[in-house]
């Protein structure tokens, strides 16, 4: 009996119905023809990212040990000692920074061709969730390689976070297990990095494909109506866009490989604590206002940033007052964000 046979026995579904539907799901799934430009296949980048976070994430958890102790030296040893450690590490730094930048621009590009609009606001809404899942990611992330730069800058963010009205000390004191950073810290940040955080993405990922297939694509004005399938044209610009990430996180990993820096020291705080460059925009504006009106106008920006598809029906009467007036708050987001960055990056 021949092994097709043998499955089919013992799975006995109408196969035919089966490749039917899948050539109807993935194979001939329409795809509107502004896609072919590379610029609008954005939105395929984070989720390769994501799984290329998982692969190596998953590596690099088999020699991670998440305490004071053995953190830092199994970072070591990851990078000095382990066969091809130096380039997994790589791969996932670099990782998780294009993946911020992926998202940044899809979500750039999503605002200004004002693709949240209805019936998508929900959709736009678990982007932004998806946004500052992935900065949390980072963040815990971060923290794990447990040298001087990352111990104090957990300190520094943790702090913030207690500024927060209300809810700010219960979330310092469940983020740090304590008053101050400890052996309960990391730990803490290493269960909310693999096994938090992966579930929550999941979910919403899946979340944000399901809208986006309910509702299609949404086209933006000045491309030529029409649809062609999925595979073979988008399926091989994914492959290639695989393949390129894959190679230029290699190329980086190779020219800018992951550093150690010094071992966590309690006792001794480095002259200058800065955050990774994504949270640059926020650090630098806390550092302009007093803390607490710099955390509430954050909040009240995340929020604002959160529920902006139904905002923007409020603008104006007319659609072209509506448009306006989107581009001015998304060009002036933009250029407040890019200076502050650019502040914090050339001031020591």
């Amino acid at each position: 009996m021949k092994i097709t046979e043998w499955l089919r026995e013992r799975f006995p579904i109408d196969y035919e119905k089966f490749i039917e539907i899948n050539e109807k799901i993935f194979i001939k799934e329409p795809i509107p023809n502004h896609m072919k430009k590379w610029f609008y296949c954005a939105g395929a980048t984070p989720l390769i990212l994501f799984l290329l976070q998982v692969v190596t994430g998953a590596l690099l958890t088999f020699y991670f040990v998440p305490s004071p102790e053995m953190a830092y030296e199994s970072v070591r040893h990851i990078t000095q000692d382990v066969r091809l450690g130096f380039w997994v590490r790589g791969l996932h730094r670099w990782g998780a920074n294009l993946m911020i930048i992926a998202l940044l621009l899809h979500m750039t590009r999503v605002f200004f061709t004002r693709a949240y609009r209805r019936p998508r606001e929900l959709n736009w809404m678990v982007g932004v969730l998806l946004f500052l899942t992935t900065l949390t990611f980072s963040f815990t992330g971060y923290s794990l390689t447990y040298n001087q730069l990352s111990y104090w800058a957990t300190t520094v963010g943790t702090n913030m976070i207690g500024s927060v009205p209300l809810i700010g000390h219960t979330a310092l004191m469940f983020l740090r297990g304590g008053e101050e950073v400890t052996a309960n810290t990391l730990t803490r940040f290493f269960t909310i990095h693999i096994w938090f955080l992966p579930p929550i993405m999941l979910i919403l990922i899946t979340i944000h494909i399901i809208i986006l297939r309910l509702h299609g694509v949404s086209e933006p004005e000045g491309f030529e109506k029409g649809y062609y399938s999925f595979y073979p044209h988008h399926f091989y610009k994914i492959v290639i866009i695989t393949l390129f990430l894959l190679s230029f996180m290699s190329t980086l990993t190779i020219i800018l490989p992951p550093g150690l820096g010094e071992p966590a020291n309690p006792a001794i705080t480095p002259q200058h604590i800065k955050p990774e460059w994504y949270f640059f925009p926020v650090y630098r504006f806390l550092k302009l206002v007093p803390l607490n009106v710099g955390i509430m106008t954050v909040a009240m920006f995340l929020l604002g940033m959160l529920f902006w598809p139904f905002i923007d029906p409020l603008l104006g009467k007319s659609e072209e007052t509506r448009r306006r007036l989107a581009f001015a708050v998304g060009g002036l987001t933009l250029l407040v964000t890019v200076a502050l960055t650019v502040w914090e990056t050339v001031v020591l």
